[in-house]
């Protein structure tokens, strides 16, 4: 290694022993690999794919790795292996990695962002904000377009906020009122209840003069807001999947999309040079004013109520879009 801030040899991290619960082990701290940095981890967001996992599926062997699960955090990078030259101790960064619901995690060099003395002291989950950076990026938006946003969580709230500066109409559909109350004030012009699923399509067609929206986002992960997603898509207009969809298969109506020759576009990255292109994009986004940390991580836990937090997330507690969980100190 070339570089360590301190010679401890043990760490705090929370470990998913079964589900839904987890305990803060001290468990030996992860030496960087000649490719990798060692971050000292600030906090970490708390991504509504872990859910599973937490609640428990047959698949998973319980207990996971100690810090598994968390895979957006931000923080110091603490030490960096021998080949490691871009970076260097002391930066504050965000990073790709897996195991970061602890006091520290490993990430490969090539992964890692630096965040400006603009973003000092503000929690930043960068996986997260890069994942709505690539989202934004494959809608292809153009100027003057309606743009309709299924499902009000922390990535239809964001992306609402990038299209509406960008210049779109925007319309937000999401059953919850705080949701709907918050797409107004990330610009949203229209909000609509998707507790009337079937009310939906007319109400957009009646808003947009029967022809529909040229790019529809879905970003629920569920079936049936899936299908309310494909009727809002103008013909020849272009659906682009950001929600999850993990549990199960799912039923369209393709007979619709063929006919109005839609473009379907799933959103998910999987390249790791792709995610950090977000990521940076991100930075740059928050820096601009075009995305608002503040209105969007909206509840801090520390990491010992990692299990609560993650419940709150599932229930969507009261004014909830993006949850953190901080370590102590920081």
């Amino acid at each position: 290694m070339q570089n360590t801030v301190t010679d401890s040899q043990d760490m705090r991290a929370a470990v998913l022993v079964e589900p839904g619960r987890f305990e803060i082990r001290r468990v030996a701290k992860p030496q960087p690999e000649p490719h990798e940095v060692r971050l000292r981890v600030q906090g970490c967001g708390i991504c509504a794919s872990t859910l599973p996992p937490f609640h428990g599926r047959e698949w998973f062997d319980y207990p996971l790795a100690p810090g598994d699960l968390g895979h957006e955090p931000w923080g110091i990078i603490d030490a960096c292996g021998d080949d490691v030259a871009s970076v260097s101790v002391g930066q504050r960064v965000a990073v790709l990695s897996h195991k970061a619901f602890a006091e520290y995690d490993l990430a490969d060099a090539e992964t890692v962002v630096s965040l400006p003395d603009t973003l000092a002291g503000q929690a930043f989950p960068g996986e997260a904000f890069g994942c709505v950076m690539n989202i934004w990026r494959r809608t292809e938006f153009q100027p003057g377009q309606t743009m309709a946003v299924v499902g009000v969580g922390f990535l239809g709230a964001a992306l609402i906020r990038l299209a509406a500066a960008a210049g779109a109409r925007v319309i937000a559909i999401s059953r919850s009122e705080f949701s709907r109350d918050q797409a107004v004030a990330m610009g949203a012009q229209e909000v609509l209840s998707l507790d009337e699923p079937g009310g939906v399509a007319a109400a957009v067609e009646r808003l947009t003069d029967g022809r529909g929206c040229e790019c529809v986002i879905e970003a629920t992960g569920k079936a049936e807001p899936l299908n309310v997603a494909g009727a809002l898509t103008a013909v020849g207009g272009r659906l682009v999947i950001a929600g999850f969809h993990q549990d199960g298969p799912r039923e369209i109506d393709m007979q619709l999309w063929n006919w109005r020759g839609i473009d379907v576009i799933n959103a998910h990255e999987r390249n790791p040079a792709v995610v950090v292109q977000g990521m940076r994009a991100a930075v740059d986004a928050v820096d601009a004013g075009r995305l608002d940390l503040e209105a969007l991580v909206t509840h801090r836990y520390p990491l010992q109520e990692l299990g609560p937090a993650m419940t709150a997330v599932q229930q969507r507690a009261p004014g909830l879009t993006k949850a953190v969980v901080l370590m102590d100190g920081d």
